[in-house]
């Protein structure tokens, strides 16, 4: 059997039954971050993203957008959990053909999104490989209190977004800003039972919170915030890349919230029972498909 025929996500739980932590992880496989023992008042985050030319993006594309995506979306996943980045090291894969200015305006790109979110850069390895692959590792401290995860929505939660979605592919893939501020407002001043960042549609992250919470949601079409890039509602579902945080909090802070701009309401948690499913224009419902994007 091949690996496009078990699917990404039916390889990582494969990966996970077979894992075994001990006492320093809080949480292990399965969320944005690991979360691991660090003080009485903190845990530390730990996530690693890859990317990889001709997958996530194309050599063509301006070297320094590369950088600053690859350092920036490892911060994304740092602000879904609550946290604030601290610490990276960088492993760098590239034929020996590379231009070296290429390379030069690539780290570039990574250090302006380090400095901007005071982010250090300990340490990494490089190595020859047929296309260019980036690899980030990064460390970040989350207060106790203010730590969010995919696994603790709601019955009757509203699930809101930061931004609007579709059609990433576009330019927003290279360009977005990772909502580190959003999170940081959001865990100081309202209860959020969780959070996710939207990096493969929709659909498919919200459905992550889903699985975990053991719960069901409905969508609600007309309040889906469409990017002025977005050629229709299914590239806010599916088309992912969009970096934009996706979370659930009670009714009596979703009425406080909604009087933030910055945060849209676009859905409810329901009973497990009910699955996925999005409420169109006319107030008919249709289960939605769990796609988005894949490796495998």
């Amino acid at each position: 059997m091949l690996i496009s025929q078990v699917g990404e996500f039916a390889l990582i739980k494969r990966f996970r039954k077979a894992i075994r932590t001990d006492a320093s992880v809080i949480v292990g496989s399965g969320d944005d971050c690991a979360v691991l023992a660090h003080d009485k008042k903190h845990y530390q985050l730990f996530t690693c993203d890859m990317l990889v030319e001709g997958v996530d993006f194309k050599s063509c594309e301006d070297p320094y957008l590369i950088g600053r995506k690859a350092i920036a979306v490892s911060v994304s996943d740092i602000a879904s959990c609550g946290g604030l980045p601290r610490h990276a090291v960088i492993s760098l894969g590239m034929p020996k053909n590379t231009p070296l200015k290429f390379i030069d305006t690539l780290f570039k790109g990574m250090m302006s999104v380090a400095r901007k979110y005071k982010i250090n850069i300990v340490g990494g390895d490089l190595s020859r490989a047929q296309s260019i692959v980036i690899d980030v590792s990064m460390l970040g401290l989350a207060e106790k209190k203010n730590l969010l995860l995919r696994s603790r929505a709601k019955k009757g939660d509203i699930i809101f977004v930061s931004g609007a979605l579709g059609g990433s592919i576009r330019g927003k893939h290279l360009k977005f800003i990772p909502r580190l501020k959003e999170a940081q407002f959001l865990v100081r001043n309202f209860k959020v039972n969780s959070m996710i960042d939207v990096s493969d549609g929709l659909a498919q992250d919200l459905n992550h919170i889903l699985e975990e919470s053991k719960v069901g949601a409905v969508i609600y079409e007309k309040s889906v915030p469409l990017s002025k890039d977005a050629l229709n509602l299914d590239e806010a579902l599916y088309m992912g890349e969009d970096f934009e945080l996706l979370f659930t909090v009670p009714p009596k802070e979703a009425k406080s919230l909604r009087q933030h701009r910055n945060f849209r309401p676009i859905g409810e948690i329901l009973d497990k029972s009910l699955g996925l499913s999005l409420m169109d224009k006319n107030g008919r419902a249709r289960k939605l498909a769990l796609k988005g994007f894949r490796h495998f």
